[in-house]
């Protein structure tokens, strides 16, 4: 990955941070003077969902910004786990809210209290769709050119504010002018039970690159693939794939002529690197050259997969 490409993927990481603080901080001023008028239990589950996401997106900031720092001696692979730690942060904020938000509305039902000023509700909930709609566009754009896990964990939590926005107009609606005593807490609830699923599934793609969780098994087997048409190996084993932020590192073994020279193998280990790279241009690769037949890995021997010659994935 070039150090130009980096910086410019660092740059977008930090606007698309900066625009959810800015989108959060306008929503939490006019979340705040609904939910005090209004008296909604659908509204303050917003606005409780609207005040994680400023501190989740300045989590986010800080996380991308580490992330973009350069590999140093304490830290030879990057930084790029500071997305995930941000992305982890997020996570547990969202399922604080939503047992919070749970139990708000849980004690609003039993009580029986009904929401005031619905008229204003409506409208800040509608303001509130519009922004948020224009910072996921943003945030589209920026993932698609960084693929950043702290921006994506970011605008799932923003996908699903508009659903939570349209329900709090929906429970506004049917309590004040349906006369649905009730819907107010039950679309709270609804609300609370949609943000915890929203967070257990944010959470695996997290979790799976804390624990450096292997490649999608295609993209693996793709990369195996284009190891194969080099002519000059024999074999390949103990693949090892992981992610950590944006950065993609994969390493491998080769088997080669025993006979051949230091200056040849480096030759072979050239274009095997530069036929990856033609697919997977931002993929940090290691390569060990073995000879042919050696196997020093535990388990790595195992059957062919790519003929003509042997080529195995360790699990």
């Amino acid at each position: 990955m070039s150090l130009n490409h980096d910086h410019e993927s660092a740059g977008l990481n930090r606007s698309a941070a900066l625009a959810s603080i800015s989108a959060a901080l306008f929503l939490l001023a006019l979340k705040s003077w609904a939910a005090w008028s209004t008296g909604s239990i659908a509204m303050l589950g917003s606005l409780a969902d609207t005040t994680l996401d400023l501190v989740a997106s300045m989590a986010t900031l800080l996380g991308v910004w580490i992330a973009s720092q350069p590999a140093d001696d304490k830290h030879r692979f990057g930084h790029g786990k500071a997305e995930a730690i941000a992305a982890l942060f997020q996570i547990l904020l969202i399922s604080i809210s939503a047992l919070g938000i749970a139990a708000r509305a849980i004690e609003e039902f039993l009580s029986g209290g009904r929401v005031e000023a619905a008229d204003m509700g409506i409208g800040v909930s509608a303001v509130a769709i519009v922004v948020t709609f224009a910072l996921l566009s943003w945030q589209r754009y920026v993932i698609r050119k960084t693929k950043s896990l702290a921006i994506h964990t970011d605008s799932v939590h923003y996908q699903s504010d508009l659903l939570l926005n349209v329900a709090v107009i929906a429970a506004l609606v049917l309590d004040q002018y349906a006369g649905l005593r009730g819907a107010d807490p039950v679309f709270g609830l609804g609300i609370a039970l949609w943000l915890g699923w929203g967070a257990w599934n944010a959470s695996k793609a997290v979790l799976n690159q804390l624990m450096d969780h292997e490649w999608p098994e295609e993209k693996k087997q793709r990369v195996l693939e284009l190891i194969a048409h080099n002519p000059d190996i024999s074999g390949v084993h103990d693949l090892r794939t992981r992610v950590s932020g944006n950065k993609h590192f994969v390493q491998f073994h080769v088997w080669v002529d025993a006979n051949m020279t230091v200056r040849q193998a480096h030759r072979v280990m050239d274009d095997i690197e530069a036929t990856i790279h033609a697919e997977f241009p931002d993929v940090e690769i290691l390569i060990h050259t073995d000879p042919d037949g050696l196997v020093d890995e535990v388990g790595a021997a195992g059957k062919d997969v790519l003929p003509p010659i042997r080529v195995e994935a360790s699990k």
